[in-house]
């Protein structure tokens, strides 16, 4: 009688782990655009990822870098770790912080050249929403969403292209960056 009883149990808080981790996801992936978690009263330094470049980011994540051009583009800033979606009228729609590649491309202006709905990673990681602008040194360059939601930092001995983002963010630039979409990459 124990036995069936703890295999209910078991079966219940799998279940209720489930429900959890969907609802978890479905807030995560319903959270406005503008809100930024640093910004929260009692979010401290930690609210945010930290990363070298922590301390090099700009003060208002809103504000678009100088010298990223006109008109309607996502401009991807290095140092800042950051990508912004702007419209034609210079109103930024979305920003983000990512996750650099291995491999970079030089600041300056490129097209979206491809897109995949779903593949795997350079790094073997299944990825979603991939928008690919670039190559350097025979590595394609692109915006990524890894499945998992994961952003790890990827493996400093192998040259990857890579530029990954949350889920939602990785919604929000599939929509966004079709093809021959201008991207402006900044330092």
């Amino acid at each position: 009688m124990a036995r069936s009883s703890s295999g209910l149990v078991a079966g219940l808080t799998a279940a209720a782990l489930a429900v959890v981790g969907f609802l978890a996801y479905q807030a995560s992936a319903n959270v406005p655009a503008n809100l930024d978690a640093s910004k929260r009263p009692g979010a401290g330094p930690s609210a945010t990822a930290p990363g070298p470049a922590a301390s090099q980011k700009t003060k208002d994540a809103q504000a678009v870098p100088a010298r990223s051009g006109t008109g309607m583009r996502v401009v991807y800033a290095l140092a800042d770790r950051r990508v912004w979606l702007v419209d034609a009228n210079e109103k930024v729609r979305r920003t983000f912080e990512v996750m650099p590649s291995t491999v970079s491309p030089e600041p300056g202006s490129y097209t979206v050249t491809s897109r995949s709905g779903g593949v795997s990673g350079s790094d073997g990681v299944p990825v979603e929403h991939v928008v690919r602008f670039a190559s350097v040194d025979g590595v394609t360059v692109g915006f990524s969403a890894a499945v998992d939601g994961s952003m790890a930092s990827p493996d400093p001995t192998k040259k990857t292209g890579g530029v990954r983002m949350k889920p939602a963010d990785g919604d929000a630039l599939w929509v966004f960056a079709t093809i021959d979409s201008k991207v402006v990459v900044v330092p």
